[in-house]
């Protein structure tokens, strides 16, 4: 049970969406151009695919151990990247053993970084994710999405919300995001 009365049976971070609509729709909204927003971005110098993304929002959460933001990114990830599941849990157990590339380990080294605290992004660890192909927007939107997710995790733990054990939960979510975003929740039903 949450610490404060929610009025509704919803898990995490959506039983708090459907507390605070406003700022929910604030925070989907975020999560939507962090985490999906590979096409509509006028750039050429953000190649990070929206599972690679997703695997930074689930590698922050892992670290933070937050259950159900862990659990549900790392499904939206599985959901976009080769390897699915396996690749999620083998990237969050070893980074240095992780089935992906050197670019996003050294995106994700960033990521830990930010976990810990800002000023342990390091020039070193800057220079490394460059040395790898990153470019400055991939640099900066790892930092933005790891620092959202240590936002949305203490967001999530620090009010009690419930995270569902069945993964099957977890999995239709994905679909859902995958197909739909993070901003569908929050459209208005047609009339």
């Amino acid at each position: 049970m949450a610490h404060i009365e929610l009025g509704n049976e919803s898990p995490g971070i959506g039983g708090l969406m459907e507390y605070r609509p406003d700022t929910g729709r604030a925070l989907s909204g975020l999560a939507e151009v962090l985490l999906r927003a590979d096409e509509t971005i006028d750039r050429d110098d953000n190649t990070l695919t929206r599972g690679e993304r997703e695997l930074i929002a689930t590698y922050v959460s892992s670290l933070n151990q937050c259950k159900f933001c862990s659990t549900s990114h790392a499904a939206f990830a599985a959901a976009q990247l080769p390897g699915g599941a396996e690749a999620v849990v083998d990237t969050c157990a070893d980074l240095d053993t992780a089935p992906v590339s050197d670019k996003v380990k050294a995106l994700l080294r960033v990521a830990g970084a930010v976990q810990q605290s800002g000023k342990a992004v390091t020039p070193e660890l800057v220079a490394a994710a460059r040395e790898t192909g990153a470019t400055d927007l991939e640099i900066h939107d790892t930092v933005l999405i790891a620092a959202a997710f240590c936002m949305y995790n203490r967001y999530v733990d620090g009010l009690g919300t419930w995270a569902p054990d069945d993964p099957a939960g977890y999995e239709a979510a994905a679909q859902r995001i995958v197909a739909e975003g993070y901003m569908a929740r929050h459209r208005e039903p047609a009339v």
